[in-house]
């Protein structure tokens, strides 16, 4: 008998099994698996009472909050899609997914509902807009806001939804940051999230005593997979709005937490927190971490201050979104400190549950495992996505021969460890968010005053990246960094405005007119 991959059998495993276990901690609320089961099929039967149903698309902007874990639950047993947004964007990039992605109703945190005003008369198939009153939401008024959350949950019943569930089937499209302008749609099913699941409850050794703390944002590629592993265990999922490092360290302590995901960054602001002085951490934490490499002294600086096991991943939100991990060894142990730290800031070798994972010349041919010959990260399997939504020429360009093209440039070491020497598309990662520098170049070149620009990263102690703009002002014009500043800020979302800007006489360019961004990196 074949059953279908769903992480929705994970949750069905853990109330049968832990009924009084606790589930959720939200600050002062706790629930135990029982009621996180109960709230999730009583929002699958309040979404279908409002005539929504299969294959119908549902977004949701909300923080780590325990309404969006219970989204992910209640949306995909409805068989409908749901489609996490960045709660970083601004209105119009909010307004594009929801009108790209044909959502048919919202789900956002009231802090946010500012920016919704106008959306549902713009956006052509939205047609319901939800709102979420959270205990640590800001006490403003909300406008055109159809429902209220906890109330829609008050008249539906927990009763489980009768409905066949295909693993090929999405189960959400997640919005990239990516290298254009305009975000893709990345279709990942019900088996793709198993899959990727799969490979964190393995390769993070995640245990049904386990206390996972949600610092790396929900929306962003599912969390990792956290919003499903954690719950296969029957382990405690810990909500965090925002990230607080003394609210961290304070959880970190008060909640015993034992693992936790994020950006490099992340690690950084901690170990920089006035409260580090009094941190006096019970359990040892694994932590998984991407985005960029992590610098070597943040390694040695977290494993013996914060008592973390740092685990290096990498991965795309295209493939779910893990694909390797920085596998230890324990040879390694005896090595410096400094060569240890070289070791987990590789990408490491593929995880087990994916499919297979390697770098290939332009032939297709795969690189020589000797550190030195540069070729491509592809990869074909199990967490591979269905497709870009509605864009499948730019699915074929991903997609070629059975594998997924990451983009990314990387040498292999001896030992099979890949290590990206570069990125092939340029994106700036900036405290784990991605940034595309054509579309901060856009709105640059939109500035009356500017004739050419280019974006690149440049190294940020706090944030890992950030963005740097290089300027070319038009003859007879003038124009200030300040200026350029409030330009983007009123454009772009926040994180995504450059935080340099030089201005030069020229940029390098090849003979066809390409900008040569290597060059600008020095």
């Amino acid at each position: 008998m074949i059953t279908p991959l769903t992480p929705l059998d994970w949750k069905r495993r853990a109330t049968k099994l832990y009924p009084k276990k606790i589930a959720i901690i939200d600050g002062p609320l706790r629930f135990t698996y029982q009621e996180f089961n109960d709230r999730t099929w009583k929002l699958t039967n309040a979404l279908h009472k409002l005539g929504l149903g299969t294959n119908d698309h549902i977004a949701v902007m909300l923080p780590n909050i325990h309404q969006m874990l219970e989204c992910f639950y209640g949306i995909a047993q409805l068989g409908a899609v749901m489609v996490p947004i960045n709660t970083r964007l601004n209105a119009e990039e909010i307004a594009y997914i929801l009108e790209h992605s044909d959502a048919k109703a919202m789900i956002a945190d009231r802090e946010y509902m500012d920016l919704m005003s106008s959306m549902k008369d713009s956006v052509q198939n939205l047609q319901i807009m939800i709102e979420v009153v959270h205990h640590s939401s800001p006490n403003v008024t909300a406008t055109s806001v159809d429902y209220e959350y906890e109330q829609l949950l008050e008249t539906a019943t927990a009763t489980p939804f009768s409905i066949e569930i295909d693993e090929n089937q999405a189960l959400s499209i997640n919005y990239t940051s990516g290298t254009t302008s305009r975000p893709k749609g990345v279709i990942l099913t019900h088996r793709n999230n198993y899959m990727n699941a799969a490979d964190v409850l393995f390769h993070m050794r995640i245990v049904h005593e386990d206390q996972y703390l949600h610092i790396l944002p929900m929306f962003h590629a599912n969390g990792w997979g956290s919003v499903w592993a954690f719950t296969a265990v029957g382990a405690t999922h810990v909500c965090l709005r925002k990230v607080d490092p003394e609210l961290i360290l304070q959880l970190f302590m008060n909640e015993e937490i034992t693992v936790a995901f994020g950006a490099p960054t992340v690690i950084n602001m901690l170990l920089h927190a006035p409260q580090m002085k009094n941190y006096k951490p019970k359990r040892a934490i694994r932590f998984a971490t991407a985005g960029s490499p992590p610098p070597a002294a943040v390694i040695e600086k977290s494993q013996q201050l914060l008592n973390m096991e740092i685990t290096h991943v990498y991965g795309l939100t295209e493939v779910s979104p893990l694909i390797s991990y920085c596998e230890w060894k324990s040879s390694f142990n005896d090595l410096s400190p400094t060569q240890i730290a070289e070791i987990k800031a590789r990408q490491g070798v593929e995880m087990v549950h994916n499919g297979e994972t390697k770098v290939v010349l332009p032939d297709g041919q795969e690189v020589l495992w000797n550190g030195k010959q540069i070729g491509e990260i592809v990869t074909r399997g199990n967490v591979v996505m269905a497709g870009y939504y509605k864009q499948p020429e730019e699915t074929a360009k991903a997609i070629r021969d059975g594998w997924f093209y990451t983009g990314d440039l990387a040498v292999v070491h001896p030992d099979g460890y890949i290590q990206i020497v570069d990125r092939a598309k340029d994106v700036i990662i900036s405290g784990g968010e991605n940034i595309s520098s054509i579309e901060v170049e856009d709105i640059l070149y939109q500035h009356p005053a500017v004739m050419e620009a280019g974006v690149v990263a440049i190294p940020h102690e706090k944030w890992g990246e950030v963005p740097k703009a290089f300027i070319i002002v038009k003859p007879g014009e003038t124009v200030t960094a300040d200026e350029l500043n409030e330009w983007c800020r009123e454009r772009l979302a926040h994180f995504k405005t450059p935080k340099e800007y030089e201005f030069v006489t020229s940029l390098p360019r090849t003979s066809t007119g390409k900008l040569q961004k290597f060059r600008l990196r020095g």
